[in-house]
């Protein structure tokens, strides 16, 4: 896999701000969680494509409906997109969900739960 040239990931840091200030303060979509933002985008070399990683806070459904809500909205952001972002192409969006926040929270859990377990179990063992 190529690694990202300067201008890529300039564009990809403003694409995301943009698209986390449209998600923001642009969209009305009742089906959009208030707690959604934008991990992440990464756009093609060529500007044609855009992947924008999604987190949402929420249950299954509240996940599933914010993807909803975004999909159905795709061309209203790739307008204001256009408008705020002056590129050679306004790039394709694709809408991801990233769940790499939740996993990382509950791995950390885990590890803490086992660091307070661990302490006790060692202190059993040794009497």
């Amino acid at each position: 896999m190529r690694k990202n040239s300067i201008k890529n990931t300039r564009i990809n840091g403003e694409v995301q701000k943009e698209l986390s200030q449209i998600i923001r303060m642009e969209i009305k979509d009742p089906r959009i969680a208030m707690m959604t933002s934008v991990t992440a985008a990464e756009v093609a070399p060529d500007l044609k494509t855009c992947k924008a990683y999604i987190s949402v806070l929420g249950d299954e459904k509240a996940k599933a409906d914010t993807l909803a809500g975004l999909r159905s909205a795709e061309g209203y952001i790739r307008k204001l997109l256009a408008k705020n972002v002056n590129l050679r192409n306004t790039p394709v969006i694709q809408f991801v969900l990233d769940e790499s926040i939740e996993y990382g929270v509950t791995m950390s859990k885990l590890i803490d739960d086992l660091n307070q377990n661990g302490p006790e179990k060692e202190d059993e063992k040794s009497e």
